[in-house]
């Protein structure tokens, strides 16, 4: 099947605003196109270790510091994600700008730093990704720009200031880019915890994570826009079973083929046109 994903221009800006909803996209997926082929890799490349993940407290901060310095030392490199841009009123969060400025001044202050985010300009943002990937840095102050594309084996830490404030797949996807090499990572979640991070800590498999993060958030409108919230259809959890679609879609193809079930195969066609006649316009949004 040629299938093609289809954005409106607000989905485009819940993506490019780093809403962490890839795979939940992608279990969805699987459901809305029953007859697509699933190969899953559930094992790291050759070389690779699973990235160690732990809940820091705010009285542990100073020891965090510590070891992003003696990683730095011994020549590794180090993210530190922060949710905001720049300090806000309405929200009590740590914003990258603020962050850089106190960590250039304090506790990392005999190391490389650099800082970048999406309201920076685009060539120094680039500029100081390369800079970073270079290894002319020794760690990186970020907003979640750096979620996805950005690949650098020699960064060992990733540091993710108000993690209770990202989504489940997020927090996996921030945490995939460490352990790109064959050191040692790990990932410190800033937080007090939770059931998302908990269930970070436990696993490192992504599809596992997706399957919690859409049950937690909800799938939202299998043939429309919404990409969270209660569904809208009876066992909409089975995005969540990829063996149940299996099977659903054996038995659906079997009915189908069986010329003395034609009839009941017609009832099933009609009654799913009736009820989601606008699969064909709002599924490849999903």
């Amino acid at each position: 099947m040629d299938y093609k994903m289809q954005l409106t221009p607000e989905e485009v800006a819940i993506l490019n605003g780093n809403e962490g909803e890839t795979k939940a996209k992608i279990l969805k997926t699987l459901v809305l196109f029953g007859d697509l082929d699933v190969s899953i890799v559930d094992e790291l490349p050759a070389g690779r270790k699973p990235v160690k993940t732990r809940i820091v407290p705010e009285e542990k901060r100073a020891g965090m510091y510590g070891f992003i310095r003696a990683q730095a030392a011994a020549g590794r490199q180090s993210y530190i994600i922060c949710p905001l841009v720049a300090e806000s009123e309405a929200l009590e969060c740590k914003s990258a700008e603020e962050t850089y400025a106190e960590l250039k001044r304090g506790a990392l202050s005999s190391l490389r730093l650099g800082l970048v985010h999406g309201k920076m300009n685009a060539a120094k943002k680039d500029e100081t990704l390369r800079r970073f990937a270079a290894g002319e840095l020794d760690a990186l102050v970020s907003t979640t720009v750096v979620e996805v594309g950005v690949d650098v084996p020699n960064a060992t830490v990733m540091a993710i200031e108000n993690a209770d404030r990202f989504g489940l797949s997020q927090l996996h996807q921030l945490r995939g880019r460490v352990g790109r090499g064959s050191e040692e990572s790990w990932c410190f979640l800033l937080a007090s915890p939770n059931e998302r991070l908990d269930a970070l800590c436990a696993t490192n498999d992504g599809f596992e994570l997706a399957r919690m993060d859409l049950e937690q958030r909800g799938p939202g409108e299998w043939f429309g826009t919404r990409q969270h919230g209660a569904p809208e259809m009876p066992g909409a959890q089975l995005g969540a079973n990829v063996q149940l679609i299996d099977e659903t879609q054996r038995a659906v193809k079997a009915l189908f083929a069986d010329p003395q079930r034609a009839h009941e195969a017609e009832l099933v066609r009609r009654a799913a046109e009736e009820k989601y006649g606008r699969a064909e316009e709002c599924a490849g949004r999903n």
